[in-house]
């Protein structure tokens, strides 16, 4: 039996154009879900993935497959509904899941033969079976996985493709922002691998540098702490120590031992949603957790970037309290946090959030030309009707922001001062790639970010 896996590609998204920025490639990442439905497979079915990421194959030159699995984030749904439709036409079964198809399953029905929904550890045997059998049925409850359940992804179906290697540790959140759907998808418990399992996956990781997938690889309670701090001698113990980048929230700042046994295990930098400047702004999203023990998150910063670990921040542009002049207060927040680099994403209203479900009840949903539309849904184009700001407004803030924060000579100023705490080039190296990567995508979306907001607004005259 022969399966193909398919990440599917999104034509307005420049970040995981390799071809059009050399500079991506310390960016993107491989399709892990994929990799890990991999892993479930029997080794009597002959897998194959396909990631678009990397170019597009010729699909009617492959061999014909028996089943097709495709996943996709809402920004790549419309493209995954076009190679179902490839695939269906040759008369081969294709079966979707992921986050898009969990939270729009009727929509996703339209192009597929089967939907799973939730984390597949669960179902993905009883789709072999009855994709065996010529009985698939329609939908597939997936549900939340346990975690002793989760194998070993599929990392050599990919080796030597990417420059960063990927691994995920935790699931679930309980800090239920408006805007995030993890907590919708994975659950609101913040549900742990085994550190042994964890461990014998990176054995089988050949990259030089990991990227922990997890939305937030430590937690926010004690015990989740303690994880990572076990998970981090590990890594030290066994001589996995292998430069590594995550995700965290600012309590990661917190903790002297948990930031030594993080930098001695490899960590170099680490990415933060601070969302928004303002105390009006985070309640609003319903991140009240960075406002905990009246956090001053410039010396936070300081604390992690004294370890060795760099600090990049995240922003959210287009919040019900955002007014003119966001974008270069927000570069002047990010320049007084002293952080080493910065991204700025425009509001958007993901499926499965309660930002969706508010908004759509309200009639602010602009871009809803379904799914041709859904390609629109990178967090870096406008989609909705924002309160204090048009969508050229919008655009306009995030140029500030970018021509403020990303400017040759800030960059050069970040530099110069992270230069006089570190002597590690890795450290150096990775900062400016990021500082110019952010740079250079900037410049490479506008184009198609300007052309939108022009052409939706003279259909709107």
């Amino acid at each position: 039996m022969r399966l193909y896996l398919v990440n599917p590609d999104n034509p307005v998204v420049s970040l995981n154009k390799v071809h059009w920025n050399r500079l991506n490639k310390y960016r993107v990442w491989k399709p892990l879900g994929l990799l890990v439905v991999a892993g479930l497979t029997p080794p009597d079915w002959e897998v194959t993935l396909i990631d678009e990421n990397l170019g597009h194959p010729d699909y009617g030159g492959l061999p014909k497959p028996d089943l097709v699995g495709v996943t996709a984030f809402t920004s790549q749904a419309p493209r995954a509904y076009e190679v179902a439709a490839l695939y269906r036409a040759m008369g081969v079964p294709v079966v979707m899941g992921g986050i898009h198809a969990t939270f729009r399953r009727d929509e996703a029905l339209e192009h597929v033969d089967a939907v799973v929904t939730g984390e597949a550890e669960s179902a993905w045997g009883q789709v072999l079976a009855d994709a065996r059998n010529h009985a698939l049925r329609r939908v597939y409850e997936g549900g939340i996985s346990d975690m002793d359940s989760i194998p070993p992804a599929r990392h050599d179906l990919l080796r030597g493709r990417y420059y960063l290697g990927s691994v995920q540790t935790t699931r679930g959140c309980p800090l239920n922002c408006s805007f995030c759907s993890v907590t919708a998808f994975n659950g609101g418990t913040y549900r742990r691998r085994p550190v042994d399992d964890v461990i014998r996956e990176l054995r089988l990781i050949r990259e030089k540098v990991i990227l922990f997938v997890d939305d937030n690889l430590i937690g926010t309670r004690e015990d989740h702490l303690a994880y990572s701090k076990d998970l981090f001698r590990a890594m030290i113990q066994e001589g996995l120590t292998r430069p590594w980048i995550c995700q965290a929230t600012i309590n990661f700042a917190d903790d002297d031992e948990l930031l030594e046994l993080a930098a001695r295990s490899g960590c170099q930098g680490v990415f933060i949603g601070f969302e928004s400047p303002t105390v009006e702004g985070l309640m609003a999203l319903g991140k009240k957790f960075n406002l905990l023990k009246g956090r001053d998150f410039r010396e936070s910063v300081r604390r992690i970037q004294r370890h060795g670990i760099c600090v990049v921040g995240s922003f959210i542009i287009g919040i019900d309290t955002d007014q003119r002049g966001i974008g270069e207060t927000i570069a002047r927040a990010a320049k007084n946090y002293g952080i080493d680099a910065a991204n700025v994403l425009i509001l958007t209203p993901l499926p499965g959030t309660k930002l969706y479900a508010e908004m759509e009840r309200e009639g602010r949903i602009r871009s809803n030309d379904y799914p041709e539309d859904w390609k629109y849904y990178t967090l870096t184009y406008p989609v909705a009707s924002y309160a204090h700001l048009t969508w050229a407004e919008l655009v306009d803030e995030v140029d500030r922001f970018n021509g403020r924060f990303y400017s040759y000579a800030q960059i050069l100023q970040r530099m110069l001062h992270l230069a006089r705490k570190t002597h590690s080039p890795r450290t150096l190296s990775v900062v400016l790639v990021a500082n110019l990567s952010y740079r250079s995508n900037h410049i490479l979306e506008r184009r198609v970010l300007g052309s939108r907001v022009r052409s939706t607004a003279q259909s709107h005259l």
